[in-house]
Formats: structure tokens, sequence, C-alpha cells
């Protein structure tokens, strides 16, 4: 009876279904983690390391991974459980796309594996850079021009970006041979493993410089902070991101500059609260304005406005100031501002106050009070 195994999506670490990248990606991680190369002598590692090869060799072939979705082991291994459907091949080759991915990840597999790599001396653009902006509220909504700072790899302008000083000149790198890489070789096992890494001698350039550049030390760069103008367009809004195209690090033998990215961040307001393109905020108004209708100031992004509420106006009561919000990012439109009325209640009145409020009151009837009088109609039906 062949001996037990374990299912093979689990060795991966994978749910049965698992699409080909899935199962490439699972087994590319696995296979960095119990290596034999990286674990010399470790039985263990050598024994999950077998597991995972033919683990992957079943699942990453679509004939032999619909036998064992079907089947179970039995369809992939003929000494397994009297073998239903196998079609021969075994796990002994098949290693034609393990080839591939060991090249990715060890740089070769078992001799023979090295591929060409592009000339370490062509051209390269930059890398990208992160930028941080905080804006006040009302910048973000009606746009700003702003000078960023931005630190960022710039090309030596002492040596032009070549690292080496003035009158000096580069030799063909004798560790290489100019080719930025060299081949290491280890035993594995699988047999000879040759591995190309970079030239430690030359930092992969395949060339060396006689008399290094004194500013920027041989790198063609050197940090710095440069200072731009920056054009915010009205209606950004908090955690969006712009890029600035040519604005990162300068590229390595004359390439292209990277980009910057610019996070813009944006401050509370006191009184206005941001959902998009639309402006929300609350005004208090006074018993008085609220029963017998006022026309109140209302704060915009733009400047007060005057605005009329109508006789009986409850606390509350959510109105719209139509295209008084901001500006729609990149579009000529603009979202709308919603107010709220909140009805204040007056404290520490005087005596007469008091006795003039308490007048006042009894002098209302149910037309005046339409929800208090049917909040206790309905009570007493209730308890009736």
């Amino acid at each position: 009876m062949a001996e037990e195994k374990r299912d093979y999506y689990e060795v991966l670490g994978l749910q049965k279904g698992a699409s080909d990248d899935e199962i490439k990606k699972a087994f590319k991680t696995m296979a960095r983690k119990y290596h034999p190369d990286l674990h010399p002598g470790d039985k263990e590692a050598e024994e999950k390391f077998k597991e995972l090869n033919e683990a992957y060799n079943v699942l990453s072939d679509p004939d032999k991974k619909a036998r064992y979705d079907q089947f179970g082991h039995a369809g992939v291994d003929p000494n397994y459980g009297g073998g239903v459907g196998y079609g021969g091949g075994g796990f002994g080759g098949g290693f034609g796309d393990l080839n591939d991915i060991f090249d990715n990840i060890f740089g070769g597999f078992g001799g023979g594996g090295r591929r060409a790599q592009a000339n370490p001396n062509a051209p390269r653009r930059g890398g990208d850079t992160k930028v941080h902006l905080t804006l006040d509220f009302l910048e973000a909504c009606k746009g700003v021009t702003k000078t960023i700072n931005i630190q960022r790899l710039e090309r030596c302008m002492q040596c032009s970006g070549t690292g080496a000083d003035a009158g000096s000149t580069k030799k063909t790198c004798t560790v290489c041979g100019g080719s930025g890489q060299r081949v290491e070789r280890r035993q594995s096992l699988f047999g000879t493993m040759e591995t190309m890494v970079t030239c430690s001698a030359c930092g992969g350039k395949g060339q060396m410089i006689q008399n290094p550049c004194s500013k920027c030390k041989g790198a063609g760069r050197s940090r710095t902070t440069s200072s731009f103008e920056v054009n915010i367009p009205a209606g950004i809004d908090d955690g969006q991101t712009m890029r600035l195209t040519g604005k990162g690090d300068a590229g390595l033998n004359n390439g292209p500059n990277g980009d910057a990215y610019l996070t813009i961040h944006v401050k509370e307001h006191a009184l206005f609260q941001r959902d998009g393109s639309d402006i929300y905020c609350e005004v208090p108004i006074t018993y008085a304005q609220a029963a017998l209708g006022a026309e109140i100031t209302v704060p915009t992004i733009d400047g007060n406005v005057a605005y009329t509420i109508a006789e009986g106006t409850q606390s509350g009561t959510k109105f719209r100031l139509r295209g008084k919000g901001v500006k729609v990012l990149n579009r000529d439109a603009r979202g709308d501002q919603y107010v709220t009325v909140s009805v204040e209640v007056p404290k520490k009145l005087s005596k007469k106050q008091k006795e003039l409020l308490k007048e006042f009151d009894e002098s209302l009837d149910e037309k005046n009070n339409a929800s208090q009088a049917g909040f206790f109609d309905k009570l007493k039906k209730l308890f009736d």
C-alpha cells in the first residue's frame, strides 16, 4: 500500500480550486523557505522541499491537476490506491516550469540555468519619491499655489553624473570582465547550482573609477532638497495624491528622472464639514426666529449669504444652497451646501422674561402645537 500523502493543496497552503498564478506564487514562497541550500544538513527541510516539488509538479500541469481534483492521489500516482486514469509521467520530469521559477528565486537551477542580464551601464530611470503637503480647508476647496520641498537624488553637478573626478578615467572591472555580474557556484540537492550575483567589486557597473568624484563619492548622484511651485487644483480632497512628472530621483547613466507623488492632507474647519463636493454646516437660530421666520446669515466657502427661513421652522430642518459646495475636481461643476438649523433654547431668563414666556405659552392651543397634541392623543389611546 502506498504511503499516506498530504493533500497537495494543503502542502502549498492553498484551497482547492486555486488559480495557476496562486499555485505558482505559493510554490515560489514555500521554495524560498525550505530550499536545502538555505538549510544545509536539515533533513526535515529537505523532505518538505521534495513534498513541495511533488505537489507543484501535479498542480501546475492542467491534465494532472484535473485528475487530482477528481480522483485525488490515485489519479496521478499509479502506486496509490490502484491508480485511476493515470497518464504516466510520474514525478521524475516536468521541471521546465520549475527551472523558470528557480531562475527567478536563486538565479539558476541545476547548472546551465543562468540568463543573460541587462547592460549595467544602460540608461535607467530614477526612483519615485513621496511628498506630503498639508492644506487649510479653504485652500483645498478653492485651489492654491504652493512651494514644496522634495528630498531627492540629483545628478552630481561636479562630475556631470559620471562619478569620476575631472581628468579621471574608468577602467573595465577585472573581477567581472565588464559584465557587472559574476557566477556563484554551490552544491545542492540537484547538483551544482550557478547563481548570477552582482559583482561586489564594481557594484554591478562593469567599470571601476580610478579617482571617484569628491562630492558624490563616485555615485554620480547626491541627495539634495529641491523647491518647486505646484498648482493645487480646486476641489482636491484629503488623502488624494498628485503625480509630479520628472520630479523624482535622477536616473542612472543619463536615464530619465522618476516621478514625485504628492499626497494631500486637509485640516478640519471650524464651521464646515465636507463630503465629496458637498459642504455641510449647522447654523443656530433663536426661538423667535424659528417661530416668526427670519432672514438669517449663512456662511459659505465663498462668503456669507442671506437666507430666509419660513415661519414655524423646526429645529433640525435642513435646506440646500445649490452650487455653493466645492468645485468637482477637473470638472466645470460644483456641489451643494446643506445647512441644518438648530433652535437655541434661551437660558438664565429674568423674572419678567419667565412671566412673559408663561403668558405666551398659556395663549397657545392645539393648532399652535400640533405635534404635541398628536402625541398626547396617541398616548391616551394607548392606555385607554
